[in-house]
């Protein structure tokens, strides 16, 4: 039996072998962080640690660094108590629902998934890159925002929170290679929150005994991240997936490629073949040893049309055609041969069936 190949990175990265290594090392450390004696400090000692290693990596002081259990728990702490808040429609569920529940206003894109940016206000919040399709907002860099979601971004591609027009970002350690678990938020120099209840921990801004063993991974994963950075790694990475694309428009010659005119992540393919629904795709190559991801959002057994392609213009039926198939470090060009493969024979059964 073949192995199993693993093409879903945007949804959890496998954990780094210096996450596990440091996380193995905390757990001996029995100190609680908020206590001043040697086990204590030992503990708070580590917490510091990490917390410099994803400032590296984010391009921000380590106290802007907030730890948290998620993103979408630093998009709450963000938006907890704001009003007249905006995001693009194409935002994750962790900010959008934030979003709406305030009354928010959606902000629409175009159909290659770039916001149509408002004139008459500043934007609370924008993705840096999208989950599904990729897409890289081009604005980001050069337009006020009061917050982004990191999330896709760090570990992926250059991202420098002090050079962007931000008051604060979120992340989260899993989508790079830490545990689960394990997030952030990042706020700039005087930008304060409402602050949690409790002991104080974070700075007064988020309480609660920290997360240690999740917090030691975190910083690993971030430290490690930041290496494969500096050293080129995803520019590998994305020549893997032009060759993935290439093989697959040779392939089937209707799929559509989505957000490829424009700057995207460097892992990220989502592709429509119209007709062909991408959760049946899901399951198909499930079966042929392949774990990648519908381009549609499953809630309690029912599957819906993404609304991140059908707010890009797409159809419903296109929209739910969709596949995302997106790579990592540890992916080989001989894996993607093997995907592109078993998916165009897959293509062709449902194709002899219409």
């Amino acid at each position: 039996m073949a192995e199993r190949v693993y093409l879903d990175w945007n949804a959890t990265a496998p954990l780094r072998d210096e996450a596990r290594q440091a996380m193995i090392a905390a757990m001996d450390v029995v100190g609680n962080p908020s206590s001043v004696h040697a086990e204590g400090r030992a503990a708070k000692g580590l917490i510091e640690r990490a917390r410099g290693q994803v400032a590296a990596l984010a391009g921000c002081d380590p106290q802007d660094i907030v730890f948290c259990s998620s993103a979408t728990e630093a998009a709450q702490m963000w938006f907890a108590g704001r009003s007249d808040v905006s995001g693009a429609a194409v935002e994750h569920d962790a900010v959008g629902a934030q979003i709406t529940a305030l009354g928010g206003a959606e902000v629409p894109v175009d159909h290659d998934g770039q916001i149509v940016w408002p004139k008459d206000k500043p934007l609370a919040a924008l993705q840096v890159a999208n989950s599904e399709t990729g897409v890289i907002q081009s604005a980001f860099r050069r337009r006020p925002v009061d917050m982004v979601d990191a999330t896709q971004a760090l570990g992926k591609i250059p991202f420098n929170f002090s050079e962007a027009w931000v008051q604060a970002a979120i992340c989260s350690g899993h989508k790079f290679g830490g545990p689960k678990g394990s997030a952030a938020l990042i706020l700039g120099k005087g930008v304060e929150i409402a602050p949690s209840l409790g002991g104080g921990q974070e700075m007064g801004r988020r309480s609660g005994t920290e997360n240690l063993i999740g917090i030691a991974g975190f910083g690993a994963a971030a430290e490690a991240s930041a290496r494969d950075l500096a050293e080129g790694r995803w520019d590998e990475i994305e020549k893997l997936r032009k060759i993935l694309e290439k093989a697959l428009a040779e392939s089937v010659k209707e799929t559509i490629f989505v957000g490829n005119s424009g700057a995207r992540l460097p892992n990220t393919s989502c592709f429509i073949t119209p007709g062909w629904k991408g959760e049946t795709q899901v399951m198909q190559m499930d079966l042929a040893g392949f774990a990648v991801s519908a381009g549609s959002a499953c809630s309690s057994g029912k599957v819906r049309a993404s609304r991140v392609l059908t707010a890009m213009g797409y159809s419903t039926d296109e929209a739910a055609s969709a596949l995302r198939v997106s790579l990592g470090p540890e992916t080989t060009e001989d894996q993607v041969y093997r995907f592109a493969e078993a998916w165009s024979k897959a293509y062709k059964r449902h194709a002899a069936r219409r």
